[in-house]
């Protein structure tokens, strides 16, 4: 997605928070009672200010906001609601995404930072195409992993957003879906693969040496499972098991 469909996307976003926000103070006022003159007045600003607030035209601003939501006896309140995780990467996802995608066997086709719409909109970090078979495989590349529940969640509905994105449109009547995690091996994600492998193995519980013979060879895609990378002096290396005292994916 190109510099200009961002800015429509974000242009679009923000039309629809300053209308839901004018909805919601228009409603509290009118349950209330009120004129927007009187609460115009008390907020400190004009009639004409609260008319074009209420029916999202107007870009106020939060100190605004707040004094009209004082004034109906209300609290503003601002959240950001995470989604399917941020559109940005760390340093190190663009090397391992090389890696994966110079290893992979000419059987599969590569389609990289793959945008999705619904039900949950997102990029899908590389997404392979099985050229023989009708089998999509979503794959997320991970240098940390932090929130393994919220990072196993975004995977899961970024897969199954798949079929939003442009790239479904060549796909068979009967394509699957399946998911692929890669992992940066350091001491903290070890750890963590070993404090929760139960959660980790039900999520993707292909063996990880079968899951590397597929990505390498080409043979037969063994289900959703988790790979592990290597990252050193700038350049990462796909690993062809679980690293040393790993027990998931064996």
């Amino acid at each position: 997605m190109g510099a200009r469909e961002d800015e429509r996307r974000r242009q679009r976003a923000t039309e629809e928070a300053r209308r839901s926000i004018g909805r919601e103070l228009r409603q509290i006022r009118e349950d209330t009672g009120l004129t927007q003159r009187r609460v115009a007045e008390a907020a400190g600003i004009s009639p004409a200010h609260l008319c074009w607030i209420e029916r999202g035209r107007s870009e106020a601003n939060t100190a605004v906001l707040v004094a009209i939501a004082d004034v109906l006896g209300a609290d503003l309140a601002v959240r950001a609601y995470p989604t399917t995780g941020p559109r940005i990467r760390d340093r190190l996802q663009a090397v391992m995404d090389e890696a994966l995608l110079v290893a992979t066997h000419r059987h599969w086709r590569p389609f990289v930072e793959v945008p999705v719409t619904r039900p949950a909109r997102g990029y899908i970090d590389v997404v392979l195409r099985d050229r023989t078979e009708p089998l999509y495989v979503a794959t997320e590349v991970h240098s940390e992993l932090r929130r393994v529940e919220q990072s196993l969640r975004w995977a899961q509905d970024k897969a199954t957003s798949l079929p939003s994105a442009a790239l479904w449109a060549e796909a068979p009547t009967d394509a699957r879906i399946d998911r692929l995690l890669v992992v940066r091996s350091t001491h903290a994600t070890r750890e963590i693969a070993t404090r929760v492998p139960a959660l980790l193995g039900t999520a993707y519980p292909a063996r990880t040496k079968d899951v590397v013979s597929a990505l390498l060879d080409g043979g037969p895609w063994p289900g959703a499972g988790i790979v592990w990378m290597r990252v050193a002096g700038g350049r990462a290396e796909l690993l062809d098991g679980p690293p040393r005292g790993v027990a998931l994916g064996r």
